[in-house]
């Protein structure tokens, strides 16, 4: 597919085009009010979509808008119909990522199937809407049989290592209990019971070993599979071949980057919802960990290598279960000089001990260099035992299920494998002069008098990464999100994100649509100690919450920056208000937030404790959320091992990273908070925040100057 074949005329059209269903869908809907900021975004969404060059071609026209749309702007409506109807036009599709699964649903429940609904037959054809999440959030169903020992399996002998060892009877007594689970969960797998989808799980996630039952790439043998046909994943997947309209996660976007999971970028319509988000996501996907101290998987892996091996006729059988053994011996010499190199301070002081600027201590060179060269080597075994597997299942049917176990028995323990491999390269890598270093860190972990070690690296900044992966194959995109700038500009997002120096982009800002002064006002608490007196200052900020949730009528959201200082605000409550508050990891966040609306439309008090996650994508308006009360600036933990990487980096080159990173950062995470109290034109409240230095810094005054325009009390 290439840009419209008339010129500028026929690129004309088709904005007029995506404006009139833009407008129809405004006009029909009744209820929406007129935005001039929301009309302005999707004139900015149909320009920039509406001539891009779609497919592999020479010198494309790309285009990618960065939108900030404030709060109540309609941002979804702005971009998603002008990008639906010039897809349509443009016989292409669009992708919707978002942030959350639960994003993704109110997409795909809520708002589509409205705009659809109000668009009727304006567009002249149906459009169809199918959500996409990445297989991990599928049960497998043949994991799920094997492990709740509901059917009888001829090839069990392949598993028989995952079974508790009988010396631990508390092993014993919680694979007892799981199983139990996994058996209820068995006899409900059924399409007017359970689909299969973690996210409609009938029991608790966390009474669940989840990962022991969900689809992976590494166990999958596809269509190979006895239960393919009624596979919970490749049913969703069968939606995505016909659907117009795609909404997935930020998660999945990237980790399907020239695999056969969404379709191609560079030939669809792009919107990048939640994009604040963004940097993170791709940050944790190029990190990297393994595990240092539980090391019986690899014992594990020796066993299926000797079955599977021996059947196969593998001639190097031999071999690979004497790597199995080696890669276990060198991980465990890496763990004894870590311990000894760092462990007992870094179990003191609760901290992981970070590498400066990402250089390892020359003892561990040699022993980790090992780790790297054997775990490649064993790769490479699994990957041809893989092939040849692979190869059979093609060539014997008759032996399908066998192979296909064998298949399965292998891949379950290839991503620990993997993580050897990966994290182990990063380690050992060495930027040039030019190049951030990758921060690199051991962590510890003091479990029932065990030390547990783990190995991890990251990349100290998504942006390059991004730029390299994802932009060069995107055509027309729209980034938006109610908090791209930070400080009031755009600058940070952008590095953040990749797009910096990409010719590309265009920034448009639009803004909130809410009277701020007169609908909400910011008071700031002043406590006699300062933040850095960490016990005092958490003292005087539970104290203070306290007295004046005696205040609060209907809902409130008090949000922490630690676990810690919430539990102790929690313990600071008296008896009476103990009971008005629900508290985050007592129960889950959807039960959160269904009691708390329940308690405020009978007429009741109610609070919600909540950290970092409850700061964000949390829809309470009008009477659910009357106060948000803020116990400290959201800053990056000081502990942070990335963030001390990047602000040691950008420090050694004479920059200040304070001003540079943190405040930047804190800005986004600061407006994505008080964005929760108004959310209607009818709403009103107030926002406390405790931390004195919002007003007494000058970094404090940047954070103000960026933040919505709150009255001052």
């Amino acid at each position: 597919m290439t840009s419209p074949q008339n010129g500028f005329g026929a690129q004309e059209a088709l904005d007029r085009k995506a404006m009139a269903a833009f407008e129809v869908v405004v006009a029909r809907a009744g209820d929406f009010s007129h935005r001039p900021g929301q009309q302005a975004m999707a004139e900015q969404v149909a320009k920039t979509l509406c001539d891009v060059t779609l497919g592999d071609q020479d010198a494309p026209v790309r285009r990618i808008a960065v939108i900030q749309a404030g709060t109540g702007v309609g941002k979804s409506l702005a971009a998603c119909v002008p990008a639906m109807t010039i897809a349509l036009a443009r016989n292409t599709r669009v992708i919707i990522s978002t942030a959350t699964v639960a994003l993704q649903e109110q997409l795909v429940n809520k708002d589509l199937p409205r705009f659809i609904e109000l668009l009727g037959d304006h567009v002249g054809q149906t459009v169809t809407v199918a959500l996409a999440k990445g297989r991990g959030r599928y049960v497998c169903r043949t994991k799920l049989m094997r492990a709740a020992g509901g059917e009888a399996d001829p090839h069990a002998d392949l598993f028989d290592d995952e079974l508790p060892t009988p010396a631990a009877p508390q092993a014993l007594d919680a694979h007892s209990q799981q199983r139990v689970i996994l058996q209820s969960l068995a006899k409900q797998l059924t399409p007017s019971a359970w689909n299969g989808e973690l996210d409609s799980l009938p029991v608790p996630q966390a009474e669940v070993d989840w990962p022991s039952i969900s689809a992976d790439r590494s166990t999958c043998t596809g269509r190979h599979c006895a239960d393919f046909g009624v596979c919970a994943y490749y049913q969703a997947r069968k939606q995505l071949g016909t659907a117009q309209v795609i909404v997935a996660n930020h998660d999945l976007l990237l980790a399907s980057l020239g695999a056969n999971v969404l379709p191609d970028v560079s030939n669809s319509l792009l919107i990048l919802d939640e994009a604040h988000e963004l940097p993170q996501v791709a940050s944790s996907q190029f990190a990297a960990s393994m595990d240092l101290s539980s090391l019986r998987w690899t014992d594990q892996l020796a066993k299926r290598i000797q079955k599977v091996g021996t059947e196969l006729r593998y001639d190097s059988t031999a071999q690979a279960i004497t790597l199995c053994r080696d890669v276990r011996q060198a991980l465990s010499d890496v763990q004894t000089l870590v311990m000894d190199l760092w462990g007992l301070e870094a179990l003191k002081k609760g901290a992981p001990e970070r590498l400066p600027f990402g250089q390892l201590p020359e003892v561990l060179l040699e022993p980790l260099g090992l780790v790297s060269r054997l775990a490649q080597s064993l790769a490479g075994h699994m990957k041809s035992m893989s092939d040849m597997l692979g190869k059979q299942i093609k060539d014997a049917p008759e032996r399908v299920q066998r192979l296909s176990s064998m298949y399965a028995a292998l891949g379950a323990l290839v991503p620990r494998l993997d993580g050897v491999v990966n994290t182990s390269r990063l380690m050992l890598s060495q930027p040039d002069a030019h190049t951030a270093p990758d921060a690199k860190w051991f962590a510890f972990d003091d479990e029932r008098g065990l030390v547990r070690i783990t190995a991890h690296a990251s990349p100290l900044q998504a942006g390059p990464l991004l730029g390299a992966y994802l932009w060069p194959r995107v055509r027309g995109a729209v980034v938006t999100s109610a908090t791209v700038t930070s400080c009031g500009r755009f600058d940070f997002f952008l590095s953040e994100s990749g797009l910096a120096r990409d010719p590309a982009v265009s920034t448009l800002e639009v803004q909130s649509p809410f009277d701020f002064q007169r609908q909400a006002s910011l008071r700031v608490h002043r406590t006699s100690a300062e933040p850095r007196e960490f016990e005092a200052y958490n003292t005087q900020v539970s104290q203070a919450i306290a007295q004046d949730l005696r205040s609060v009528q209907q809902g409130a959201l008090v949000l922490f920056t630690s676990r810690a200082h919430l539990s102790q605000a929690v313990s600071a409550l008296p008896a009476d208000l103990r009971e008005q508050v629900l508290v985050q990891g007592d129960v889950s966040r959807p039960e959160i937030l269904r009691r708390h609306k329940q308690r405020v439309d009978e007429g009741k008090p109610s609070v919600i404790f909540g950290l970092q996650s409850f700061g964000q994508g949390v829809d309470l308006p009008g009477a659910y959320c009357e106060t948000v009360m803020i116990a400290k600036l959201p800053f990056t933990p000081p502990t942070d091992p990335v963030g001390q990487a990047r602000s040691e980096w950008l420090q050694s080159r004479g920059r200040d990273a304070f001003s540079e990173l943190v405040v930047p950062a804190t800005s986004i995470k600061l407006n994505q908070w008080v964005g929760r109290l108004i959310r209607t034109e009818q709403d009103q409240g107030q926002v406390i925040c405790y931390d004195k230095r919002l007003t007494d810094t000058a970094y404090g005054q940047r954070l103000l100057q960026g933040m919505p325009g709150f009255r001052r009390v």
